[in-house]
């Protein structure tokens, strides 16, 4: 084999050992055995705005909330909710948005999957919920402000729906009239806004503000290095991210009463919690400013985002209101987009593209557009492989006329390598001398895979993270290509009546799945388009790495997979008849027989 071809494999090889010695060092962890005697929550141990690590406040030196018995809402009152895509309900205690369920969405692929649960109420196992209130100034005690465990009343609406706002109502003993009037979209929008009548005989000062909470870390933290999963903000066009892992080491700020990161918004921002493929996010009005607050109480392993808007003065008769926005939902890229479109500011950027953005960002929209376009997944990922491989076709077909060049030359190689001997400095002199007289240059045939490796990379992080990917179905068992290949030798791909092997026991390793097994079928097929490397140390490592490569990727997302396929299959088509144009005849054949000669030669003996 000649050099290019040694170093089309090698770069090959290279991109594949990067990601599995980030699999080495960033392994996934294995999911903690759930314990059936584990207590629920019990009252007083869930998020509240009153035993949160610290309630906002109106104003630098106004008293902090005080912590009080928390409001167990499982079974409190409840005002219904009901969407085309959402159903659950509202707590009256707090006017929490605490029980909410994505209609279009299941926890597994099985049609008698449970939905998934997006928000859960204070006293259920996993309490993550949303509230809103405020917080208060001058001439205002807690008791004058609505606060997490007020009883709210229904003054319009009995069900929220996309078409019918309710409107929540209480009536505070400082004289104040607070009314929350909550409406929401056709998809995943939360329209909050929230008033205050002034009935009394002095002026008062007040904040609204907004509360995400949630008992501890999600039960299905992936924890991944390729994936974000915590607080996700936007302040003033600058996107922060913080994992949940890094939210105990945040310093303790003492006008919050916990651990916490501070960032005063001028004009523009949001902030909350992302999760793998689901996201719950505060967002004040546009043009607002606002303090934006990330935080953690290890007291009570609570984390916490919020949004405090500045005081507002409310006279004697008058009334004030503050509009803010929460989106609860589904990372959808399409919904996602038409809010950003619609001056949620830099609202993709939720989603996690990583550092290769600018490759991600595209890759994604083109596959998007293909999936809508075919209606199919999977034959979008092949068409997307196409796409890629005709734009780096120009560069793909120098490095294949090179390496046919290179290949003519090898008999002039040859004799310079007897000629030198072991004197390697002479042997480079003569070989560059070669190619600059031929003007061949060795390293053309590197360039393409070197620039399909960040390709490669963005890809996965696509299929990983990207929300479009889950549950996308390809053709017969493959109705998931973000997970791994679901076949196995075990059953002679279910030809056998029983199951195969749980994912990522080492069973399911050493029995993959069709897919992988295409990869080192057509990883080996490539190699075959050239002689195999005369050094016998060379020659076995070739021979080894398809198959080597075929077991290590048996666990990858099939989508990934089945790109890698398409990409082999159309890098040796073209490769093949770049080959014959440049009158060089690979022969496929005789390497095959070749091979396998040389593996059956030792028993000969």
């Amino acid at each position: 084999m000649d050099e290019q071809n040694k170093n089309l494999f090698l770069a090959t090889a290279l991109s594949f050992v990067v990601i599995l010695v980030w699999f080495v060092l960033f392994p996934p962890p294995e999911e903690p055995p759930v314990d059936p005697n584990a207590p629920v929550i019990a009252e007083g141990d869930v998020p509240t705005n009153n035993d949160l690590a610290a309630a906002p406040t109106a104003a630098p030196g106004s008293a902090p909330a005080q912590t009080a018995e928390s409001a167990d809402t499982v079974e409190s009152p409840r005002v219904s909710l009901n969407t085309d895509r959402l159903e659950g309900s509202i707590s009256l205690i707090g006017g929490r948005i605490d029980d909410l369920r994505l209609k279009d969405y299941r926890v597994t692929n099985d049609d008698d999957s449970d939905i998934v649960q997006m928000l859960d109420p204070a006293g259920s196992e996993n309490p993550y919920y949303a509230l809103y209130g405020w917080a208060p100034g001058a001439g205002l005690t807690l008791d004058d402000v609505p606060g997490a465990n007020t009883q709210w009343q229904v003054e319009t609406g009995d069900t929220l729906t996309q078409s019918s706002p309710i409107i929540l109502r209480w009536d505070s003993p400082a004289g104040l009239t607070f009314r929350r009037t909550i409406a929401i979209d056709q998809d995943y929008m939360f329209s909050i806004n929230q008033s205050v009548e002034n009935n009394a005989d002095a002026a008062v000062s007040l904040a609204p503000y907004g509360i995400l909470a949630r008992k501890g870390e999600p039960t299905d933290l992936k924890n991944f290095f390729v994936l974000h999963e915590g607080v996700v903000a936007m302040a003033d066009g600058t996107l922060s991210e913080i994992d949940y892992g890094d939210m105990p080491d945040f310093n303790i700020v003492p006008s919050e009463g916990a651990r916490a990161e501070v960032t005063q918004v001028t004009e523009n921002g949001w902030i909350g919690f992302t999760d793998h493929y689901w996201m719950a996010t505060l967002i004040p009005e546009p043009g607002t400013a606002y303090k934006q607050v990330a935080k953690y109480d290890d007291r009570r392993d609570i984390y916490q985002t919020e949004t405090v808007l500045t005081t507002i003065q409310v006279a004697p008769g008058e009334s004030q209101n503050a509009n803010t926005q929460l989106f609860a939902g589904a990372k959808e890229w399409e919904t996602i987009r038409e809010y950003e479109n619609g001056g949620v500011q830099g609202f993709l950027d939720s989603i996690d593209w990583g550092w290769f953005f600018f490759l991600t960002k595209p890759i994604f929209e083109v596959l998007h557009w293909l999936n809508a376009a075919i209606g199919n997944m999977g034959w979008a990922i092949i068409g997307l492989t196409l796409g890629i491989k005709a734009l780096l076709f120009p560069l793909a077909y120098k490095s294949y006329v090179s390496m046919a060049k290179m290949k003519e030359l090898q008999p002039e190689m040859e004799k310079i390598k007897e000629r030198t001997g072991d004197d390697r400095e002479k042997l480079q002199k003569e070989m560059m001398a070669l190619y600059k007289k031929e003007k061949v240059n060795p390293a053309a045939g590197c360039l393409p895979i070197l620039l399909q490796i960040p390709i490669f990379f963005s890809l996965y992080k696509v299929i990983f993270v990207t929300l479009e990917l889950r549950h996308a179905a390809f053709f017969g068992p493959f109705q998931d290509l973000s997970a791994p290949d679901p076949t196995s030798l075990f059953n002679l791909f279910g030809v056998f009546p029983w199951a195969s092997p749980e994912p990522g026991s080492i069973m399911a390793l050493v029995f993959i799945g069709i897919l992988p097994l295409l990869l080192g079928i057509s990883m080996w097929l490539q190699q075959k388009l050239n002689p195999a490397p005369t050094d016998p140390t060379q020659a076995m490592i070739f021979a080894w790495m398809p198959w080597v490569f075929m077991f290590m990727l048996g666990s990858f997302a099939s989508g990934l997979v089945v790109y890698w396929i398409a990409n082999n299959t159309i890098t040796f088509t073209q490769q093949y008849l770049i080959m014959r144009s440049q009158g060089f005849k690979p022969d496929i054949l005789g390497n095959i027989k070749g091979s396998f000669k040389k593996a059956t030669k030792p028993e000969e003996k």
